[in-house]
């Protein structure tokens, strides 16, 4: 693209954003409605199923990507555009097609695609549906509308007047023919639905909230009993990929592992790698005698009989170390019972509050795992940081927590005999802050925070960046200095010292503020409704950011060509002494003993790292206003919040400027050393090249003659040593022992009986070889002649014998066994009466 505005004029305008049909009065009051202030304040926290407003409540994504087609939920309208013939065709009319689904009657606050790229799934606050998308092409079709099949998806659990909030939806990664969909309800089910097989009853379903006993009093607030989101774990050869995170409003986290889709295509490969992790833990276990061994045990068997039923399903071809591809699977039918609900996790230490926040409801939840997506992963060396999972967790006033997912969940059933009182454990990393308690704070609208529901999206190029959009704009986390001193500290574990001191120091996730749609001046904002990044190559890398008003904003980003938690500086990362950094040592480039070098560097050990505040990563370096048109051609009123907005956007643009002015004077110094740098290089390469050519004319002939000199003296030395070892072996053994007489005279005898005593001796073995090859020669054709003579001879037996089937040859058979019998009953006989008459008779012939 030329510009980095070029997004931006190409789709401001586009037609596909323009407010939803059912709006029939002017742009100025439509998009009032839409505002989350104090007046529209109990619209945004009201869910009704019989009136579900446009209001955007609760989580809300609105926009997605298939390739290079952009689909836009408009109220309950789904529409369609392809951002390549947008692109391509600048100056022609802009338009998009309407998706004419019936059976979606209700406003649109979710989409979810699934991995094939060809069904939608679209959900309301309580129903939803699943849309078939059409075919590449649709634009050149004449119609404006196109006819699409769409199905409604558990009518008798999300279509009812008592059916529970749909909190979030998402499809499988392992679902076979990628149709199996997950709808988690506030109320702690979790349906699983295989498009394929049954719209209307789920396949399986998980519960992460117990139901009440009646007789029982249990003192709990309704926001530990009310699901805001879920997200599935990831792995490589543990239970992760096998793992299910909720998320409550009051900020619990549950876990259910195992779960398995009833239809799934799972990677050969991962099963494998499972089996030899749990036959890993119980070798390890082996070694211990515990009362805690004796529980471990009991978990290790059930978990080596999930596998191994697993491992049954494998198809031939599909053995360690063949190539992984994925096998169709189900979940194990042989241990009847379910997998136990696993928490609430510890999180220590415990996470802080903001400063003047009581504790907003958590909002949605996030699990993070890097270099986990590489096929030849395995036969690479594994980086510190490959194996960790990490978590996040946003809140209403804006606080997200990092987790480190250190002590991974592990497969559990409600098994007697095995105690589930310990409870999982998450590592408290950091408390982030984007900020916004102290944006609404300043203009005193503390009450807007009710209706703010940040929602996570992970970068679908970069793993170590998740953007967090919400009801006032959208901020970037970039997790890659976190990674970087994980890396460094993980690779230091050696050295206890220094691994606690690269703990007591931790590195901070990059939080850059992208869009913000809050006005200080109407004490209002319009809540981001959609942001989606293109993953195609045929577009540019870039964010798209959605506003309830349907206001577009687009910003271009930068590829990254190395891996951001690539250790590059130890000292600068951990903060630490250059002489206590755990560094690698080589043996190509530790320096040799001896005198110091004639040419010394000027640079620092350490290289030059550009600045942030100069690296270019395509986000804006400060948040951009991304207001309704009615309202962004006004004129600004100044009052006291304004003014101190704007004190507050000059003073960080000061410091902007501040900053870039330092970098850019350490940059101009680093030009210089490395002018000077230069120079020094150019005269030690200008004398090593002088050296060279000396080294090839004068020297060389010099060498060369000395090198002849040691030749000639090299033989005279051996002709001298020749001589003086003959002398040494007479002066030590004169004449020859008995043993080495014997010896020669016996390899006389040897090559007299070899070779002959003369020339024409006829009992040498030489001769006699001869001979026998002359014989040999003679006799071969009548042999072969022979040869040819048995082999037809045979081939007509088998030829005469094969002409009965196999019934004749039986007749055959029992007729010469019945006259074999007669004869012998024949010669009893006679023998009997020669007995009687004392007549000698000889024995009958036997057959040969």
């Amino acid at each position: 693209m030329n510009s980095d505005n070029d997004w931006n004029q190409i789709l401001k305008s586009h037609p596909i954003f323009s407010l939803p049909k059912s709006f029939k009065s002017p742009a100025a009051e439509v998009e009032t409605p839409l505002e989350l202030s104090t007046n529209t304040l109990p619209r945004f926290v009201k869910m009704d199923p019989l009136d579900d407003g446009p209001t955007p409540s609760g989580r809300r994504q609105t926009m997605v990507l298939k390739d290079a087609d952009l689909i836009v939920a408009a109220g309950r309208e789904v529409r369609m555009a392809s951002l390549g013939d947008t692109k391509s065709t600048l100056n022609s009319r802009k338009s998009y097609k309407t998706l004419h689904t019936p059976n979606v009657q209700f406003e649109i606050h979710q989409m979810a695609l699934n991995p094939s790229g060809k069904l939608l799934a679209v959900a309301g606050a309580f129903q939803m549906a699943v849309i078939v998308l059409p075919r590449p092409g649709f634009m050149r079709l004449v119609p404006e509308t196109i006819d699409c099949k769409s199905v409604q998806i558990g009518q008798f659990y999300h279509a009812s007047q008592n059916s529970a909030p749909i909190a979030k939806i998402d499809w499988h990664p392992w679902g076979e023919a990628a149709s199996t969909l997950l709808v988690m309800t506030t109320d702690g089910k979790l349906r699983e639905y295989d498009i394929s097989v049954d719209t209307d009853e789920p396949q399986q379903v998980l519960s992460f909230v117990p139901e009440r006993k009646s007789k029982s009093y249990l003192a709990e607030d309704e926001s530990e009993r009310e699901v805001v989101s879920f997200a599935l774990g990831k792995g490589r050869a543990d239970w992760g990929p096998l793992t299910v995170y909720a998320l409550m409003k009051s900020g619990d986290i549950f876990a259910v592992c195992p779960y398995l889709p009833r239809n799934a295509s799972v990677p050969s490969s991962y099963i494998h790698s499972l089996e030899c992790f749990i036959s890993a833990k119980q070798e390890f276990l082996a070694q211990g005698d515990s009362s805690s061994s004796q529980n471990l045990a009991t978990i290790y068997d059930y978990q080596q009989r999930y596998v191994s039923a697993l491992l049954r399903q494998l198809p031939p071809g599909t053995v360690f170390p063949a190539a992984s591809r994925t096998v169709s699977m189900h979940p194990p039918t042989s241990i009847k019972p379910l997998p136990i609900r696993q928490g609430p996790f510890l999180l220590q230490p415990e996470p802080r509050f903001l400063e003047g926040s009581e504790g907003g409801d958590a909002t949605d939840i996030a699990y993070l795992v890097f270099g986990a997506d590489n096929d030849d992963d395995s036969e690479r060396e594994g980086s510190p940081t490959e194996h960790l999972g990490i978590v996040t967790v946003a809140y209403q006033d804006g606080k997200v927590d990092l987790f480190l997912d250190v002590e991974k969940v592990e497969a559990r059933w409600d098994v007697r005999g095995t105690s589930s009182r310990d409870l999982p454990m998450l590592a408290v990393y950091e408390t982030i802050d984007l900020g916004l308690l102290d944006a609404v704070r300043s203009v005193g609208c503390l009450n807007l925070l009710q209706a703010n529901h940040p929602v996570f999206l992970l970068d679908p190029i970069h793993d170590d960046t998740l953007y967090v959009y919400h009801a006032f704009g959208v901020h970037a986390l970039q997790i890659g200095p976190v990674l970087q001193h994980l890396a460094i500290a993980l690779r230091g574990e050696d050295d206890d010292a220094t691994l606690e001191r690269a703990l007591q120091t931790p590195a901070e996730t990059l939080v850059r503020p992208l869009v913000t749609t809050f006005s200080v001046e109407r004490r209002s904002s319009n809540p981001i409704v959609g942001v989606t990044l293109p993953n195609d190559v045929y577009l540019s890398y870039s964010i798209l950011i959605l506003s309830s008003s349907m206001r577009i904003s687009v910003f271009p980003l930068t590829l990254r060509s190395d891996s951001p938690h690539e250790v590059k500086s130890a000292a600068t990362t951990l903060n630490l002494p250059a002489e206590e950094v755990p560094t690698e040592k080589s043996i190509w480039l530790t320096p040799a003993e001896g005198p110091s070098p004639p040419f010394v560097s000027l640079l620092a050990l350490e290289p030059y790292h550009v600045p942030p505040i100069l690296t270019d990563s395509g986000l804006p370096s400060m948040p951009k206003h991304a207001l309704p048109g009615s309202t962004a051609l006004k004129e600004i009123v100044l009052t006291p919040e304004v003014i101190r907005y704007l004190a507050t956007a000059s003073q960080h643009i000061s410091s902007q400027i501040r900053d870039v002015n330092l970098a850019f004077h350490a940059a101009w110094r680093r030009v210089g050393l490395q002018q000077e740098e230069l120079k020094g290089l150019i005269v030690a390469a200008r004398a090593m090249n002088e050296r060279t050519e000396a080294l090839k004319a004068q020297r060389k002939a010099e060498t060369q003659e000395r090198v002849e000199q040691i030749q000639e003296t090299q033989k005279e030395l051996l002709t001298r040593l020749d001589r003086l070892l003959s002398a040494l072996m007479k002066k030590a053994s004169p004449e020859l022992s008995e043993h080495e007489t014997k010896w020669f005279e016996e390899l006389k005898r040897m090559q007299a009986e070899v070779m002959g005593v003369g020339r024409y001796d006829s009992e040498s073995l030489v001769v006699r070889t001869r001979q026998l090859d002359k014989e040999f020669a003679r006799i071969l054709p009548n042999l072969r002649a022979l040869a040819e003579k048995e082999q037809q001879r045979k081939d007509k037996i088998a030829a005469t014998n094969g002409s009965l089937g196999f019934s004749q040859a039986f007749g055959f058979g029992q007729r010469s066994n019945t006259e074999r019998n007669q004869i012998n009953d024949l010669e009893k006989e006679i023998t009997e009466l020669a007995e009687r008459l004392n007549v000698t008779i000889g024995k009958p012939p036997r057959p040969e």
